[in-house]
C-alpha cells in the first residue's frame, strides 16, 4: 500500500479545510495550512488502522492477508 496520498486543500474564509482524496470521510478544519496538514496525516492514520480493524473483524477466522500494488 501507498505511503502517499494526495491532500486537496484550500482556504476559505478564515480556515483551511481538506480532504484527502484516496481516502472518503478523511478531512479537516484548522486554522492554519500547516495545522490542517498535521491534522489530516493524524486523522488518516487513524482512518486507516480503523478500516484495517474493520476489515480483519469481518473476515472472522482463518483469513489470508495479501499486499497488492497498483
Amino acid at each position: 500500500m501507498s505511503d502517499t496520498y494526495t491532500a486537496v486543500i484550500k482556504k476559505q474564509g478564515k480556515w483551511w479545510i481538506g480532504w484527502i482524496e484516496e481516502v472518503p470521510g478523511v478531512n479537516c478544519q484548522e486554522s492554519s495550512r500547516k495545522e490542517l496538514l498535521e491534522t489530516l496525516k493524524i486523522t488518516l492514520l487513524e482512518a486507516l488502522e480503523f478500516n484495517r480493524a474493520e476489515a480483519i473483524e469481518a473476515a472472522g477466522k482463518n483469513y489470508q492477508q495479501e499486499k497488492i500494488a497498483i
